[in-house]
Formats: C-alpha cells, sequence, structure tokens
C-alpha cells in the first residue's frame, strides 16, 4: 500500500510561486476592502461576535452590513456564546484542501436556548483524530492565519489577519 506524503503548501503553488489572492480562503479584512472588518478586528482581540439589528432586534451570523430580517443599515456588534456542545462531528482522514493538515475536524455545534446563535457549523483544532464526540463541550478559538501583500492605490499593504475555530473544553 503506497504511503501518504506530508507535503508544506504555502500559499497556492501556481505562477512560479505568486500568490493567487483570488483563491484566498479568506476574505480580503482590512478596513479598506471589508466593511465587515470589525468583525476581524473583534477576532484579533479575542471576541467571538456579530451584528445585531437595532430596528428589529435579528442577530445575524455571519455578520453584516444590512440586516437580512428588515434590511435596515442600523446594526451594532454583540458578542456571541464561547462555548457549545457538539451534536454531531466529521473528520476528514485524508484529501483535506490546500493550507489544512489532516484530519480535517468539523462539527455541527449547538449552543443554549437563551443565545442568540442556535447552531454552527464549525471546524474544530488542537484535537485528536477520535477524541471528539457528540455532547463534548467546545469552546471559541481565534487565531492568527497567514498574512498576503494587498495593492492599495499605489501602495502594497500587508494586513493581519485572523480567524476562529473551536476547541475541545480542557477537562
Amino acid at each position: 500500500m503506497a504511503e501518504l506524503k506530508k507535503v508544506e503548501v504555502v500559499g497556492v503553488p501556481a505562477l512560479e510561486g505568486k500568490y493567487i489572492s483570488q483563491m484566498d480562503q479568506w476574505p480580503l479584512e482590512c478596513v479598506e476592502f471589508n466593511r465587515n472588518h470589525q468583525f476581524y478586528d473583534n477576532l484579533k482581540a479575542g471576541r467571538f461576535t456579530t451584528t445585531k439589528c437595532k430596528k428589529c432586534g435579528y442577530t445575524a451570523f455571519p455578520p453584516g452590513v444590512i440586516c437580512p430580517n428588515c434590511w435596515s443599515e442600523e446594526v451594532e456588534w454583540v458578542d456571541l456564546p464561547r462555548k457549545a456542545r457538539v451534536v454531531a462531528v466529521t473528520e476528514t482522514l485524508a484529501g483535506a484542501p490546500a493550507g489544512f493538515d489532516c484530519p480535517l475536524i468539523l462539527a455541527w455545534l449547538g449552543f443554549e436556548k437563551e443565545d442568540p446563535l442556535k447552531h454552527l457549523l464549525a471546524r474544530i483544532i488542537n484535537c485528536k483524530e477520535g477524541q471528539l464526540k457528540e455532547g463534548d463541550e467546545v469552546e471559541f478559538v481565534s487565531f492568527e492565519v497567514a498574512s498576503h501583500p494587498i495593492d492599495v492605490k499605489k501602495e502594497t499593504k500587508v494586513c493581519e489577519r485572523y480567524y476562529y475555530a473551536f476547541q475541545p473544553v480542557k477537562k
């Protein structure tokens, strides 16, 4: 049986090693390109947030600049719960997308009834294959992701980038 090799991929190995920003897994997070940049600023500060409509009270996730319920632009940032329970889990043991290590673990998470977020499909990190089970408690974690140069007018800017996942709560 053939043995799988682990290969480190930095960016997208195409066009003589140049980075293809259109194939980036995360949006352009800086203020010049994204009206939701506050979400990423909050991740950098270790906060899990979304937007809530000031007009109708609807809480949307992912966050947006317009309420999907009443179309109002009057939204505010609110904190989301940092802990959830695993409802279902799936593990990709081979063939994860470029930039992700195997196993790639995803879980359908359930939150408390009073929380504005009821369910979420999220990546699970700091977890070994077969470790996560239905009913386990997980917690929010934010982390820095690779930056890349962005052309802003006639200057090149490198924006800090952050994203989120969940990890098992240590017992």
